[in-house]
This record gives C-alpha cells, sequence and structure tokens, in this order.
C-alpha cells in the first residue's frame, strides 16, 4: 500500500500513541468503524490531509478526527430512539456534582430576578420569568447521566419539554444550532435534532423538588442522549442560529456532538 513520505512509520511508538489518543476521541460506534477498515496513521494523514511531524500537526489531526466523529454521530443519531428510563428506587442518592469548579463554588442565581433571555431565530424574543417557565407543562423522567469521565448516575428530573419550549418562542426548528449561556460563564450548544428530542427538557425540579442551585438552579438542560459536559446548568439565555456557537470544553477540544 502507498505511504506519503511523510508518514510516519507505524511502528514509531510516537505514531501510536498519537492513533491511540485519536481513537479515544471517538464514540464506541465510531472507532469500531474506524478500525473495521484497518485505522492506520496513514490511514489519519490521507483523511486529514496532516503531516504527524509536530505538535500542531498532531492537533489538526486530532481536530479532524473530532469533526469527522461529530458528523458520524450525526449521521447515526435517531431523534425517534429514547434513551432508558429507570424506576425510583434505582436513584442514585446523593446525586453526584459535577462542574469546572469546586462545590463550594456554585453560583447563586435570584429566582425572584432570573429572566430567561430568548434570541436568535425566533419570533417571540420576550424574557421569561422562572414563574412563567414553571406554568408550562412538566414531565418527569428517570434518566442515566452519564459522564465523559467514566462514571454514571441516576437521576430525577422535572421541567418542560424543550420541543415544546421553542414551538412558543416560535423557533425555526430548521436552524442548525441551540447555544446556551449559563450564569457561571459556562457554555454550550447543541444540534437542532437533539433539541426536538422528546427527552431533551428544560429542567426546573430535582427528585421532586425545586431544582437545587448544585445541580443548575434556576434552570439547566437535560439530556440523556448526550454526555455531562452537554448538559448545562444555571442557563441565563438561549439563543436559535446557523452560526457553530462551539462551547466551554468544545473550544478546548471536546468532541462537540458528545452523544452518550
Amino acid at each position: 500500500m502507498f505511504k506519503p513520505s511523510f508518514v510516519r512509520r507505524a511502528s514509531d511508538p510516537r505514531a501510536e500513541a498519537i492513533v491511540k489518543d485519536a481513537l479515544r476521541e471517538m464514540p464506541a460506534p465510531t472507532r469500531r468503524l474506524f478500525l473495521r477498515r484497518g485505522l492506520t496513521l496513514g490511514g489519519l494523514t490521507l483523511l486529514t490531509g496532516c503531516a504527524i511531524t509536530d505538535d500542531e500537526s498532531v492537533q489538526s489531526v486530532l481536530t479532524a478526527v473530532s469533526r469527522f466523529n461529530d458528523r458520524v454521530q450525526a449521521a447515526i443519531f435517531d431523534p425517534s430512539l429514547l434513551a432508558p428510563t429507570y424506576p425510583d428506587s434505582m436513584i442514585t442518592r446523593p446525586f453526584p456534582f459535577n462542574a469546572f469548579y469546586g462545590e463550594d463554588e456554585v453560583r447563586q442565581v435570584d429566582g425572584a430576578a432570573f429572566r430567561l433571555d430568548v434570541g436568535g431565530l425566533v419570533r417571540h424574543r420576550a424574557p421569561w420569568t422562572l414563574a412563567q417557565l414553571n406554568a408550562l407543562p412538566q414531565v418527569t423522567q428517570v434518566t442515566r447521566h452519564i459522564c465523559v469521565e467514566g462514571w454514571s448516575a441516576i437521576g430525577k428530573w422535572g421541567g418542560v419539554p424543550f420541543a415544546e419550549f421553542l414551538r412558543r418562542v416560535g423557533a425555526d426548528t430548521t436552524a442548525r444550532y441551540v447555544d446556551f449561556r449559563c450564569a457561571d460563564g459556562y457554555h454550550t450548544s447543541i444540534d437542532m435534532p437533539t433539541a426536538l428530542h422528546a427527552q431533551t427538557q428544560l429542567t426546573l425540579s430535582y427528585d421532586g423538588a425545586v431544582l437545587p442551585a448544585k445541580y443548575g438552579f434556576p434552570l439547566k438542560l437535560r439530556m440523556p442522549t448526550k454526555l455531562g459536559y452537554k448538559n448545562p446548568k444555571h442557563i441565563v439565555a438561549i439563543r436559535v442560529t446557523n452560526t457553530y456557537p462551539g462551547g466551554y470544553w468544545e473550544d478546548q477540544g471536546y468532541n462537540w456532538f458528545g452523544g452518550s
């Protein structure tokens, strides 16, 4: 098989490490697809057009693989397929705290003063109060939260189906992205098919009580079809857009699609 002269030999320990890093960037379905097709360092360079000669090129390859991963995950995502649900007896107690800061630094949001800003490709841009959100039809789900760090936990979340909220604000559901900005400085974005998924929820309560601050009061997004870092807490702004918004971890190299 032809190998470009700039490709390091597969026996090169650094090259093997790069391939392993690239594989770790992929979820299991994508990883199996690559392995079935004989993923090699040469294959990566041909796929991405990048030479594996320095750290910048290595990062270019991993970025390109991550983008390919996004496309594959989006292609295989089934908006009609529901994530598993569980009985209350399987709820993880206490449900773990997780954020990019310590639990003693949890943002305290004033619920009375809270206003959810809505913008972008929507017809109705008036801000929403917490009382208005709580007045909308509510649903409950007991689903598993899967963290990219390797742990998982089952929680009971109550709130508004996000598809219903998008309908009420007159969102353009042919748009590509929904962007979320949070009171703690976090932000992330999701694809529209996930936004419209039946289990994607604007969460206002946890285990039958008002959503605690450590889990995202006054408002979080709950998506059992996504990894934990795609589930933003303390949401203060939502924007529908066709411009790629990125995200806090995604801008640092995490996979954007983030399917679980």
